[in-house]
């Protein structure tokens, strides 16, 4: 049996995996040369502490407020456009309570099943890819968010994952050398954290060695079908035919998909990050997320990735210095001894997370084609949910035991 994947981001890298390992032939093609995808500027972070979804209440009204701020860790950017505005209705319908709850448990379980196979992967194939289980932090400087990180807290308690409630004090003794200004925290211990770049680059490299046939630079701008299946994807140049197929291609998916005729409702969200070398005198060794900023700062690789943002809009390669300007001021809120600068523009990476309009990812069979999987839409927790994803997909096609129930992530849940 052969798998033809589109995407060569961690999604579709780990689809390749499960299904090489399967006993399958596996091709993939990504339209880059593989070394600077979205999955490659990552906060890198494996967070199970991470089951509320985009699409929540409150969410909307924050959107409004944070459109008038260019520094804002939100923007929706204003548009005609109808692709944004059928996304804008859907996600004003999701941001519901009901809809959170609904969504909590399986966010969970395909996060817990995600981190226990990066733990598998690293065993497996020996490879190095800095995975390290010490949790992540959310730190809090106003009494509203400590009454709501406290309450998520002991949701996530329900859930069974381990989450710990710490006054400023007991957080700052988790690490000595760095000063903070908090009125509180929470270490999610049941998270974990790896360096993405390293990942990427191992991870190709293995799929490459093991027999895995990459095509860089390649466009697929056609998809052939028959009926109820799918005969092959299509360059300018070369046809790739197998047995079944995959979209994995992130933000750059709804036009993908249209080739098949299939609608999937999704909307670029860029997100900006930089590296700042670490300094020992006070040195970093828990990632952190600014839970106000919502900025994530995590140490990887013998510096800090700075990261954050969520503007949705056209994919478009100009960088928001305002955007970038506001990681920047927010971090010595919390921790009064990092000041980072502002890097120049050739240091700031940006990237397109695929964002669905209720913030859970689309997994799983088409109804319309009996072998074409679609793998898009985790939107900021693409990295940390890869393996799992990449397992799933592998079960859908093979027919072998579902490890979870994928009806949430259902492909065409909003025809």
């Amino acid at each position: 049996m052969k798998a033809i994947i589109i995407g060569g981001g961690v999604i579709g890298l780990f689809s390749a995996y499960y299904l090489h390992k399967s006993g399958w032939e596996v091709e993939v093609i990504d339209q880059s040369d593989l070394s600077d995808n979205c999955s490659y500027g990552n906060a890198g972070m494996i967070t199970p502490s991470h089951f509320v979804p985009l699409a929540a209440p409150g969410m909307v009204e924050k959107g409004i407020r944070w459109m008038f701020n260019s520094k804002s860790p939100f923007y929706v950017r204003p548009s005609l456009n109808s692709e944004l505005l059928g996304w804008g209705l859907k996600f004003i319908k999701s941001a519901t309570k009901k809809h959170v709850d609904r969504s909590a448990a399986p966010l969970r379980d395909i996060s817990v099943l995600s981190k226990k196979l990066y733990w598998e992967f690293e065993r497996d194939t020996n490879l190095d890819f800095g995975l390290e289980d010490k949790g992540i932090l959310m730190l809090f400087k106003t009494p509203k968010m400590v009454e709501e990180e406290k309450h998520l807290a002991v949701e996530a308690a329900n859930l069974g994952l381990d989450a710990q409630y710490l006054s400023p004090e007991e957080c700052a003794r988790l690490q000595p050398g760095v000063e903070l200004d908090i009125a509180g925290a929470v270490h999610y211990h049941c998270d974990a954290h790896l360096y993405p770049n390293r990942l990427m680059k191992v991870l190709v490299k293995y799929l490459e060695d093991s027999g895995v046939n990459m095509h860089r630079n390649t466009r697929v701008d056609k998809i052939a079908h028959e009926g109820h299946k799918i005969t092959s994807f299509n360059s300018a140049d070369r046809e790739f035919k197998g047995d079944a197929y995959v979209i994995a291609t992130g933000a750059w998916s709804p036009a993908v998909a249209k080739l098949t005729g299939l609608h999937v409702p999704l909307m670029p969200g860029k997100g900006y990050s930089f590296m700042v070398p670490q300094d020992e005198t006070k040195k970093m060794t828990i990632p952190s997320i600014l839970v106000e900023a919502k900025v994530a700062v995590t140490p990887m690789n013998g510096s800090v990735r700075y990261g954050g943002t969520m503007e949705v809009g056209k994919i478009n390669d100009k960088v928001n210095m305002n955007r970038v300007k506001g990681i920047v001021e927010s971090v010595p809120k919390y921790f009064p001894n990092f000041k980072p600068a502002v890097p120049a523009e050739k240091d700031i990476w940006f990237g397109f997370r695929p964002v669905s309009p209720d913030g859970m990812p689309y997994i799983g069979l088409s109804k319309k084609y009996k072998n074409l999987a679609i793998a898009t839409g985790h939107a900021m927790i693409g990295l940390s949910l890869g393996p799992a994803t990449g397992k799933l997909i592998c079960e859908e096609l093979t027919g072998s035991e579902k490890s979870m129930d994928l009806s949430p992530f259902a492909v065409e849940r909003f025809e």
